[in-house]
Protein backbone atom coordinates (compact mmCIF):
# COMPACT_ATOMS: atom_id res chain seq x y z
CA UNK A 1 0.00 0.00 0.00
CA UNK A 2 0.92 3.84 -0.83
CA UNK A 3 0.63 5.76 2.26
CA UNK A 4 -0.43 9.21 1.86
CA UNK A 5 1.77 11.94 3.69
CA UNK A 6 0.23 14.61 5.50
CA UNK A 7 -0.89 17.70 4.21
CA UNK A 8 -3.07 20.70 4.01
CA UNK A 9 -3.91 23.91 2.59
CA UNK A 10 -2.97 25.73 6.09
CA UNK A 11 -0.01 23.53 7.15
CA UNK A 12 -0.01 22.84 11.04
CA UNK A 13 2.40 21.00 12.21
CA UNK A 14 0.92 19.36 15.16
CA UNK A 15 -2.24 18.67 13.42
CA UNK A 16 -4.35 20.22 16.42
CA UNK A 17 -7.44 20.36 13.87
CA UNK A 18 -6.88 17.39 12.09
CA UNK A 19 -8.37 14.25 14.22
CA UNK A 20 -6.42 12.09 12.22
CA UNK A 21 -3.00 12.51 13.34
CA UNK A 22 -3.49 13.42 16.70
CA UNK A 23 -4.20 10.63 19.22
CA UNK A 24 -6.94 10.79 21.66
CA UNK A 25 -6.69 11.91 25.12
CA UNK A 26 -5.08 9.33 27.38
CA UNK A 27 -2.73 6.34 26.72
CA UNK A 28 -2.32 5.38 23.21
CA UNK A 29 -3.37 1.45 22.68
CA UNK A 30 -0.25 0.66 20.44
CA UNK A 31 -1.56 -0.98 17.13
CA UNK A 32 -0.49 -5.27 17.24
CA UNK A 33 0.22 -6.51 13.96
CA UNK A 34 -1.83 -9.50 12.46
CA UNK A 35 -0.79 -9.24 8.77
CA UNK A 36 2.49 -9.09 7.11
CA UNK A 37 3.06 -5.47 5.57
CA UNK A 38 3.60 -4.53 1.72
CA UNK A 39 3.51 -0.60 2.81
CA UNK A 40 5.63 2.41 1.26
CA UNK A 41 6.09 5.85 2.74
CA UNK A 42 7.95 8.94 2.78
CA UNK A 43 9.07 10.75 5.42
CA UNK A 44 9.39 14.40 6.11
CA UNK A 45 12.54 15.72 6.43
CA UNK A 46 15.66 15.49 8.92
CA UNK A 47 15.70 17.20 11.94
CA UNK A 48 19.64 17.42 12.60
CA UNK A 49 19.64 18.55 8.88
CA UNK A 50 16.72 21.01 9.43
CA UNK A 51 18.44 22.59 12.55
CA UNK A 52 21.62 22.85 11.09
CA UNK A 53 20.68 24.32 7.83
CA UNK A 54 18.47 26.98 9.64
CA UNK A 55 21.37 28.14 11.68
CA UNK A 56 23.83 28.08 9.30
CA UNK A 57 21.14 30.26 6.62
CA UNK A 58 20.92 32.72 9.63
CA UNK A 59 24.21 33.38 9.13
CA UNK A 60 25.03 33.32 5.60
CA UNK A 61 25.84 36.16 3.39
CA UNK A 62 22.35 36.52 2.00
CA UNK A 63 18.76 34.55 1.82
CA UNK A 64 18.67 31.12 1.21
CA UNK A 65 15.24 28.68 1.21
CA UNK A 66 15.16 25.01 2.40
CA UNK A 67 12.90 22.99 0.53
CA UNK A 68 11.18 20.09 2.00
CA UNK A 69 12.35 20.93 5.90
CA UNK A 70 10.60 19.29 9.02
CA UNK A 71 8.34 20.70 10.39
CA UNK A 72 8.11 19.82 14.32
CA UNK A 73 8.58 21.10 17.70
CA UNK A 74 12.74 20.80 17.38
CA UNK A 75 12.35 22.90 14.57
CA UNK A 76 9.77 25.42 15.27
CA UNK A 77 11.72 26.30 18.22
CA UNK A 78 14.56 26.64 16.50
CA UNK A 79 12.75 28.76 13.98
CA UNK A 80 11.34 30.74 17.03
CA UNK A 81 15.08 31.50 18.54
CA UNK A 82 16.20 32.77 15.54
CA UNK A 83 13.38 34.88 14.72
CA UNK A 84 13.54 36.43 18.10
CA UNK A 85 17.26 37.32 17.19
CA UNK A 86 15.71 39.19 14.19
CA UNK A 87 16.69 36.62 11.40
CA UNK A 88 13.55 36.48 9.15
CA UNK A 89 12.07 33.73 8.31
CA UNK A 90 9.20 33.50 6.15
CA UNK A 91 7.45 29.92 4.87
CA UNK A 92 6.96 29.87 1.05
CA UNK A 93 5.07 27.59 -1.21
CA UNK A 94 6.92 24.45 -2.25
CA UNK A 95 6.26 20.78 -3.72
CA UNK A 96 7.39 19.75 -0.03
CA UNK A 97 4.60 16.28 0.77
CA UNK A 98 4.43 18.17 4.81
CA UNK A 99 4.22 21.20 4.81
CA UNK A 100 5.77 25.04 2.93
CA UNK A 101 9.39 25.34 2.40
CA UNK A 102 11.37 28.12 4.71
CA UNK A 103 12.78 31.29 3.05
CA UNK A 104 15.65 32.62 5.76
CA UNK A 105 16.66 36.39 5.18
CA UNK A 106 19.46 37.16 7.55
CA UNK A 107 19.65 40.31 9.32
CA UNK A 108 21.90 41.96 12.21
CA UNK A 109 21.29 40.04 15.32
CA UNK A 110 19.76 41.68 18.04
CA UNK A 111 19.86 40.14 21.99
CA UNK A 112 17.40 41.91 24.58
CA UNK A 113 15.56 38.96 24.36
CA UNK A 114 14.67 35.07 25.92
CA UNK A 115 14.81 32.15 23.75
CA UNK A 116 13.01 29.40 25.11
CA UNK A 117 14.35 25.86 23.88
CA UNK A 118 11.62 23.49 25.06
CA UNK A 119 13.29 19.95 25.13
CA UNK A 120 15.33 20.49 21.86
CA UNK A 121 19.15 19.63 22.05
CA UNK A 122 20.03 21.59 18.98
CA UNK A 123 18.67 24.57 19.99
CA UNK A 124 19.96 24.69 23.86
CA UNK A 125 23.47 24.06 22.54
CA UNK A 126 23.55 25.41 18.81
CA UNK A 127 22.25 28.88 19.61
CA UNK A 128 24.28 30.33 22.53
CA UNK A 129 27.19 30.40 20.41
CA UNK A 130 25.13 32.34 18.07
CA UNK A 131 23.15 34.47 20.53
CA UNK A 132 26.94 35.80 21.55
CA UNK A 133 27.42 37.47 17.96
CA UNK A 134 24.25 39.67 18.89
CA UNK A 135 24.36 42.33 20.63
CA UNK A 136 22.90 42.24 24.46
CA UNK A 137 21.58 40.05 26.70
CA UNK A 138 19.76 36.31 25.68
CA UNK A 139 18.07 34.64 28.35
CA UNK A 140 18.02 31.04 27.60
CA UNK A 141 15.31 28.19 29.47
CA UNK A 142 13.26 25.34 27.80
CA UNK A 143 11.11 22.35 29.39
CA UNK A 144 11.62 21.14 32.97
CA UNK A 145 13.76 17.98 31.78
CA UNK A 146 15.37 20.39 29.60
CA UNK A 147 16.91 21.91 33.15
CA UNK A 148 18.71 18.29 33.83
CA UNK A 149 20.40 17.97 30.35
CA UNK A 150 24.09 18.45 30.31
CA UNK A 151 25.14 22.25 29.29
CA UNK A 152 28.49 23.05 30.86
CA UNK A 153 30.69 22.59 28.07
CA UNK A 154 28.59 24.66 25.95
CA UNK A 155 28.57 27.78 29.34
CA UNK A 156 32.33 27.13 30.13
CA UNK A 157 33.24 27.50 26.20
CA UNK A 158 31.85 30.89 26.33
CA UNK A 159 33.84 32.09 28.76
CA UNK A 160 36.45 30.96 27.14
CA UNK A 161 35.55 32.98 24.61
CA UNK A 162 35.60 35.91 26.18
CA UNK A 163 31.45 35.83 26.65
CA UNK A 164 29.94 37.09 29.87
CA UNK A 165 27.51 34.22 30.73
CA UNK A 166 25.65 34.00 33.91
CA UNK A 167 24.46 30.65 34.74
CA UNK A 168 24.49 30.77 38.91
CA UNK A 169 26.69 28.33 38.99
CA UNK A 170 24.47 25.57 38.01
CA UNK A 171 26.26 24.42 34.79
CA UNK A 172 22.62 23.87 32.81
CA UNK A 173 19.41 26.06 32.04
CA UNK A 174 18.55 28.44 32.66
CA UNK A 175 21.19 30.72 31.84
CA UNK A 176 22.04 33.94 30.70
CA UNK A 177 24.64 35.83 28.28
CA UNK A 178 25.78 38.78 27.01
CA UNK A 179 26.57 39.34 23.74
CA UNK A 180 28.72 42.25 22.14
CA UNK A 181 28.06 41.98 18.20
CA UNK A 182 31.25 39.37 18.22
CA UNK A 183 33.52 36.77 19.40
CA UNK A 184 37.13 36.70 18.96
CA UNK A 185 37.46 32.85 18.79
CA UNK A 186 40.66 31.71 18.43
CA UNK A 187 41.87 28.35 20.47
CA UNK A 188 39.47 26.39 22.48
CA UNK A 189 39.44 23.05 24.32
CA UNK A 190 36.40 21.23 25.96
CA UNK A 191 34.86 18.17 27.01
CA UNK A 192 31.99 16.78 24.58
CA UNK A 193 32.47 13.30 26.21
CA UNK A 194 28.02 13.78 26.68
CA UNK A 195 27.04 15.22 23.60
CA UNK A 196 28.84 16.22 20.15
CA UNK A 197 26.23 18.77 19.82
CA UNK A 198 28.60 20.62 21.76
CA UNK A 199 30.99 20.47 19.30
CA UNK A 200 28.25 20.96 16.32
CA UNK A 201 27.35 24.34 18.22
CA UNK A 202 30.57 25.75 18.20
CA UNK A 203 31.19 24.71 14.59
CA UNK A 204 28.20 26.30 13.07
CA UNK A 205 28.97 29.82 14.36
CA UNK A 206 32.95 29.58 14.39
CA UNK A 207 33.29 31.12 10.26
CA UNK A 208 31.66 34.36 12.58
CA UNK A 209 34.48 34.47 14.98
CA UNK A 210 36.88 37.11 14.21
CA UNK A 211 39.69 34.83 14.01
CA UNK A 212 37.81 31.44 13.73
CA UNK A 213 38.09 28.46 15.81
CA UNK A 214 40.44 25.78 16.35
CA UNK A 215 38.70 23.47 18.37
CA UNK A 216 40.04 20.49 20.50
CA UNK A 217 38.07 17.42 22.32
CA UNK A 218 39.92 16.81 25.85
CA UNK A 219 37.40 13.67 26.65
CA UNK A 220 38.20 9.95 26.06
CA UNK A 221 35.63 9.73 23.66
CA UNK A 222 32.96 11.10 21.30
CA UNK A 223 29.66 9.98 20.80
CA UNK A 224 27.75 10.59 17.93
CA UNK A 225 30.91 11.04 15.28
CA UNK A 226 28.49 11.41 12.13
CA UNK A 227 26.52 14.23 13.52
CA UNK A 228 29.89 16.18 13.57
CA UNK A 229 30.48 14.92 9.95
CA UNK A 230 27.03 16.04 9.17
CA UNK A 231 28.25 20.05 10.45
CA UNK A 232 30.84 19.75 8.61
CA UNK A 233 29.75 18.85 5.51
CA UNK A 234 26.93 21.81 6.08
CA UNK A 235 29.69 24.13 6.55
CA UNK A 236 31.82 23.21 3.57
CA UNK A 237 28.64 23.07 1.41
CA UNK A 238 28.40 27.13 1.77
CA UNK A 239 31.84 27.59 1.26
CA UNK A 240 33.68 27.69 4.56
CA UNK A 241 36.82 26.19 4.78
CA UNK A 242 36.63 23.27 7.97
CA UNK A 243 39.67 21.00 8.69
CA UNK A 244 40.34 18.08 10.77
CA UNK A 245 44.35 17.75 11.31
CA UNK A 246 43.93 15.13 13.28
CA UNK A 247 41.04 12.88 15.75
CA UNK A 248 39.36 15.21 18.33
CA UNK A 249 40.46 18.73 16.66
CA UNK A 250 38.57 20.76 13.69
CA UNK A 251 39.75 24.12 12.62
CA UNK A 252 37.09 26.45 10.97
CA UNK A 253 38.45 29.29 9.26
CA UNK A 254 37.04 32.67 9.18
CA UNK A 255 34.90 34.17 6.95
CA UNK A 256 31.44 34.61 4.89
CA UNK A 257 28.61 31.39 5.27
CA UNK A 258 27.26 31.60 1.46
CA UNK A 259 23.50 31.60 0.81
CA UNK A 260 22.23 28.61 -0.59
CA UNK A 261 19.06 26.77 -1.75
CA UNK A 262 19.20 23.01 -0.59
CA UNK A 263 16.67 20.11 -0.31
CA UNK A 264 16.37 18.91 3.62
CA UNK A 265 17.09 14.84 3.07
CA UNK A 266 14.00 12.51 4.76
CA UNK A 267 14.89 11.78 8.10
CA UNK A 268 16.51 8.40 8.45
CA UNK A 269 16.59 7.97 11.89
CA UNK A 270 12.82 8.19 12.20
CA UNK A 271 12.77 5.94 9.60
CA UNK A 272 14.36 3.13 12.10
CA UNK A 273 10.54 2.05 13.74
CA UNK A 274 8.78 1.43 10.28
CA UNK A 275 11.34 -0.12 9.13
CA UNK A 276 11.74 -2.38 12.45
CA UNK A 277 7.62 -3.15 12.01
CA UNK A 278 8.91 -5.21 8.99
CA UNK A 279 11.01 -7.47 11.08
CA UNK A 280 7.84 -7.88 13.73
CA UNK A 281 4.87 -7.63 11.46
CA UNK A 282 6.67 -9.35 8.38
CA UNK A 283 6.39 -8.18 5.01
CA UNK A 284 8.27 -5.44 3.59
CA UNK A 285 8.43 -1.76 4.00
CA UNK A 286 10.07 0.97 1.41
CA UNK A 287 11.06 3.86 2.37
CA UNK A 288 10.90 6.56 -0.25
CA UNK A 289 13.78 9.06 -1.10
CA UNK A 290 16.94 7.25 0.73
CA UNK A 291 19.77 9.20 -0.17
CA UNK A 292 22.66 7.29 -1.60
CA UNK A 293 25.51 9.20 0.19
CA UNK A 294 24.62 11.07 3.56
CA UNK A 295 25.67 11.79 6.76
CA UNK A 296 22.69 10.80 8.70
CA UNK A 297 23.00 8.10 10.93
CA UNK A 298 20.19 6.60 10.56
CA UNK A 299 22.05 5.31 6.96
CA UNK A 300 23.53 2.71 9.60
CA UNK A 301 19.82 1.23 9.77
CA UNK A 302 20.91 -0.58 6.02
CA UNK A 303 23.60 -2.59 7.69
CA UNK A 304 22.10 -3.07 11.40
CA UNK A 305 18.98 -4.33 10.53
CA UNK A 306 20.03 -7.44 8.29
CA UNK A 307 21.82 -8.70 12.00
CA UNK A 308 18.24 -9.50 12.97
CA UNK A 309 17.70 -11.52 10.02
CA UNK A 310 15.73 -8.92 7.83
CA UNK A 311 16.91 -8.44 4.19
CA UNK A 312 17.84 -4.75 2.75
CA UNK A 313 17.64 -3.80 -0.94
CA UNK A 314 18.00 -0.73 -2.90
CA UNK A 315 16.62 0.54 -6.04
CA UNK A 316 15.18 4.11 -7.83
CA UNK A 317 15.95 5.80 -4.78
CA UNK A 318 14.33 3.79 -2.19
CA UNK A 319 15.22 1.06 0.13
CA UNK A 320 13.07 -1.88 1.21
CA UNK A 321 13.52 -3.69 3.83
CA UNK A 322 11.52 -7.81 3.82
CA UNK A 323 10.99 -9.03 7.52
CA UNK A 324 9.94 -12.80 5.94
CA UNK A 325 7.49 -14.36 8.35
CA UNK A 326 8.13 -11.73 11.24
CA UNK A 327 7.62 -11.99 14.94
CA UNK A 328 3.97 -11.97 14.69
CA UNK A 329 4.61 -14.92 11.76
CA UNK A 330 6.61 -17.46 14.13
CA UNK A 331 9.75 -16.46 13.07
CA UNK A 332 12.95 -15.39 15.73
CA UNK A 333 15.40 -13.15 15.59
CA UNK A 334 18.63 -13.24 17.70
CA UNK A 335 19.93 -11.25 20.34
CA UNK A 336 23.31 -8.67 19.40
CA UNK A 337 26.24 -7.20 20.74
CA UNK A 338 26.55 -3.95 19.47
CA UNK A 339 28.03 -0.69 20.09
CA UNK A 340 26.00 2.12 18.99
CA UNK A 341 28.06 4.80 20.18
CA UNK A 342 27.89 6.09 16.02
CA UNK A 343 24.55 6.63 16.30
CA UNK A 344 22.77 6.23 19.68
CA UNK A 345 19.38 7.80 18.81
CA UNK A 346 18.58 4.14 16.80
CA UNK A 347 19.18 2.65 20.31
CA UNK A 348 15.32 2.95 21.70
CA UNK A 349 14.08 1.44 18.30
CA UNK A 350 16.95 -1.28 18.14
CA UNK A 351 16.58 -2.11 21.94
CA UNK A 352 13.19 -2.40 21.05
CA UNK A 353 13.32 -5.39 18.86
CA UNK A 354 16.24 -7.04 20.98
CA UNK A 355 13.54 -7.12 23.85
CA UNK A 356 11.83 -9.70 21.10
CA UNK A 357 14.14 -11.61 20.52
CA UNK A 358 15.37 -14.93 21.40
CA UNK A 359 18.27 -14.83 22.93
CA UNK A 360 20.27 -12.28 25.16
CA UNK A 361 21.60 -8.81 24.23
CA UNK A 362 24.15 -6.17 24.79
CA UNK A 363 24.35 -3.24 23.73
CA UNK A 364 26.95 -0.72 24.40
CA UNK A 365 28.36 2.70 23.48
CA UNK A 366 25.13 4.47 24.75
CA UNK A 367 26.04 5.86 28.27
CA UNK A 368 25.48 9.31 26.88
CA UNK A 369 21.95 8.50 26.36
CA UNK A 370 21.36 9.13 30.17
CA UNK A 371 21.26 12.86 29.32
CA UNK A 372 18.60 13.25 26.47
CA UNK A 373 15.38 14.17 26.62
CA UNK A 374 15.10 11.27 29.64
CA UNK A 375 17.52 8.77 30.89
CA UNK A 376 17.20 6.59 27.95
CA UNK A 377 18.81 4.02 29.72
CA UNK A 378 17.23 4.12 32.83
CA UNK A 379 13.82 4.48 30.96
CA UNK A 380 14.20 1.62 28.40
CA UNK A 381 15.05 -1.16 31.42
CA UNK A 382 11.94 0.16 32.78
CA UNK A 383 10.03 0.69 30.74
CA UNK A 384 10.79 -3.39 29.58
CA UNK A 385 10.61 -4.49 32.71
CA UNK A 386 7.42 -3.36 33.71
CA UNK A 387 5.87 -5.52 30.75
CA UNK A 388 8.13 -8.69 31.85
CA UNK A 389 11.24 -7.92 30.70
CA UNK A 390 14.68 -8.57 32.00
CA UNK A 391 16.98 -5.63 31.10
CA UNK A 392 19.80 -4.65 33.09
CA UNK A 393 21.86 -1.49 33.21
CA UNK A 394 25.42 -1.54 32.38
CA UNK A 395 28.13 1.16 32.74
CA UNK A 396 27.68 2.27 29.28
CA UNK A 397 24.40 0.56 27.56
CA UNK A 398 22.18 -2.34 29.16
CA UNK A 399 21.77 -5.98 28.71
CA UNK A 400 19.13 -7.60 27.23
CA UNK A 401 17.37 -10.92 28.74
CA UNK A 402 14.56 -11.65 26.43
CA UNK A 403 11.30 -12.64 28.30
CA UNK A 404 8.12 -13.30 27.26
CA UNK A 405 6.28 -9.88 27.53
CA UNK A 406 2.72 -9.01 28.73
CA UNK A 407 0.77 -5.58 28.14
CA UNK A 408 0.75 -2.89 30.24
CA UNK A 409 1.21 1.19 30.47
CA UNK A 410 4.73 2.38 28.61
CA UNK A 411 5.78 6.03 29.48
CA UNK A 412 6.90 7.98 26.74
CA UNK A 413 8.83 10.24 29.43
CA UNK A 414 8.25 13.44 27.14
CA UNK A 415 10.17 11.52 25.05
CA UNK A 416 9.86 10.95 20.85
CA UNK A 417 12.43 8.10 20.94
CA UNK A 418 10.90 6.36 23.62
CA UNK A 419 6.98 6.30 22.36
CA UNK A 420 8.11 4.75 19.52
CA UNK A 421 9.42 2.23 21.12
CA UNK A 422 6.90 1.48 22.69
CA UNK A 423 4.74 1.10 19.22
CA UNK A 424 7.42 -1.57 18.48
CA UNK A 425 6.88 -3.49 21.07
CA UNK A 426 3.19 -3.07 21.15
CA UNK A 427 3.31 -4.42 17.63
CA UNK A 428 3.98 -7.61 18.88
CA UNK A 429 2.20 -7.36 22.48
CA UNK A 430 -1.43 -6.97 23.06
CA UNK A 431 -2.09 -4.65 25.42
CA UNK A 432 0.34 -1.84 25.11
CA UNK A 433 -0.52 1.45 25.83
CA UNK A 434 1.69 4.36 25.42
CA UNK A 435 1.71 7.21 27.41
CA UNK A 436 2.51 10.45 25.76
CA UNK A 437 2.32 9.14 21.97
CA UNK A 438 2.24 13.43 21.19
CA UNK A 439 5.99 13.25 22.46
CA UNK A 440 6.69 11.80 18.74
CA UNK A 441 5.66 15.37 18.04
CA UNK A 442 9.07 16.26 18.73
CA UNK A 443 10.63 14.81 15.56
CA UNK A 444 7.33 13.63 13.69
CA UNK A 445 4.09 15.04 14.49
CA UNK A 446 2.74 12.95 11.78
CA UNK A 447 3.84 9.47 13.66
CA UNK A 448 0.32 8.25 15.20
CA UNK A 449 -0.94 8.73 11.78
CA UNK A 450 1.84 6.72 9.69
CA UNK A 451 1.97 4.24 12.42
CA UNK A 452 -2.02 3.03 11.33
CA UNK A 453 -1.84 3.58 7.94
CA UNK A 454 1.28 1.43 7.67
CA UNK A 455 -1.19 -1.73 8.22
CA UNK A 456 -4.60 0.00 7.41
CA UNK A 457 -6.99 -3.70 7.56
CA UNK A 458 -3.89 -5.98 9.18
CA UNK A 459 -4.14 -3.98 12.41
CA UNK A 460 -6.49 -4.87 15.60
Amino acid sequence: MQISPYSKPEFNPYGENDSEDVAAPGPWPAPVATAPLLARLQLPGSKSLTNRELVLAALANGPSTLRWPLHSRDSALMVQALKTLNTEIKEVPGDGAYGPDLRITPAELEGGVSIDCGLAGTVMRFMPPVAALALGPVAFDGDEYARHRPMRPVIDALRALGVDVNDDGRGALPFSLYGMGAVEGGELSIDASASSQFVSGLLLAAPRFTRGLTLRHTGERLPSLPHIDMTIACLRARGVTVDSPEPGVWVVAPGEIAAIDLTIEPDLSNAAPFLAAAIVAGGTVTIQGWPDVTTQVGADLETLLPQFGATISRGDGDLTIDGGRGIRGGASIPGLDLDLSRGGELAPAIIALAALADSPSRIVGIGHLRGHETDRLAALAAEINGLGGAVSELDDGLAIDPRPLHGGLWKSYDDHRMATAGAIIGLAVEGVQIDGIESTGKTLPQFPKLWHALWGPSLT
